[in-house]
């Protein structure tokens, strides 16, 4: 009876909602086959020893093993350079597409045409951004180089050179902070205008309208920006399409996790190894993700108000 009643209410349920789960099944299908199938297949795959697609030697925990023991040196050099790339990465993005979106959130005429201008770049995809880049900074008719060449300066190594090549994506990531001015702007939108009136009425000019009320009420689009950034810059592998020696770059200057794990899965054909390395990974960015989340006492809501 009770079995009976249930079923009653579920074909209920499914009768009068079926049109919402008929706009939602291509979604779901899709999160199905290209997300939750993919995630369970490559941890079974980390767990077969030299598995290539086709064969495997034996079920065991060596793909974890040999991350920790032969192969350390390199996944310690790829982490290293993985975590001080996200370490100035993280940062600098954030502050720059902060004051972008302070400088164009005005009444200026003609404001939003640069909003757009600063907001092109985005929409460029990363490969095709990758390789614009490769060209612009070349040694020898790199455009970059050419303008130093006509007013007498050196060519500047770029990504030629282990030394300059990590400051050079630093550079290279600034053409793309109009996504996150995006943000920041949606973010000022919603801060009310009595605020800075209730400023400038005890006194308070500009910035202490920018100390104590901008930066508190942006608080929790800082904190989304913090924990997207994070989880985005330690899985940068851009350096695939412009960097040289495999992405790599001059003495592994530019070799990130996420490159050693494509070279490792994809290139060498080695996909138990590179599950593996994947979901060691995965572990990494979730503890780290936790503990942003347990400091995140400063974060501002308006309902604390």
């Amino acid at each position: 009876m009770i079995m009976e009643k249930k079923s009653i209410q579920l074909r209920k349920f499914f009768k009068t909602n079926y049109t919402g789960w008929l706009f939602n099944l291509p979604l779901g299908i899709g999160l199905l086959v290209f997300t939750f199938i993919p995630v369970i297949c490559s941890f079974v795959y980390s767990f077969m020893w030299k598995y290539d697609g086709f064969t495997f030697d034996a079920w065991n925990f060596k793909n974890y093993i040999q991350m920790f023991t032969a192969d350390w040196d390199e996944v310690s050099r790829s982490f290293l350079n993985t975590v001080l790339y996200a370490i100035i990465s993280i940062p600098l993005g954030l502050i720059t597409s902060y004051f972008l979106a302070l400088l164009v959130n005005t009444g200026l005429k003609g404001v939003k045409a640069f909003r757009v201008l600063y907001y092109l770049p985005v929409t460029i995809p990363a490969v095709v951004g990758g390789l614009l880049w490769k060209d612009m900074f070349g040694q020898t008719y790199g455009i970059f180089n050419r303008i130093l060449g006509v007013v007498g300066i050196s060519p500047f190594p770029f990504f030629s050179n282990a030394k300059t090549s990590l400051f050079s994506v630093f550079v290279m990531n600034l053409w793309s902070v109009g996504g996150g001015m995006i943000l920041w702007l949606s973010a000022f939108k919603n801060i009310d205008k009595q605020y800075y009136e209730a400023v400038q009425i005890e006194g308070g000019g500009r910035w202490a309208g920018f100390l104590h009320i901008t930066i508190p009420m942006s608080t929790p689009m800082i904190f989304y920006n913090v924990i997207m950034s994070t989880i985005g810059s330690l899985q940068y592998n851009g350096t695939l399409t412009f960097a040289p020696n495999d992405g790599r770059g001059w003495d592994d200057s530019l070799y990130m996790y996420a490159v050693k794990i494509y070279q490792d899965a994809i290139k060498s054909g080695n996909i138990g190894y590179g599950s593996a390395l994947a979901w060691v990974f995965l572990i990494v960015i979730a503890l780290i993700t936790v503990i942003l989340f347990k400091t995140s006492k400063w974060v501002f809501y308006g309902e604390e108000a």
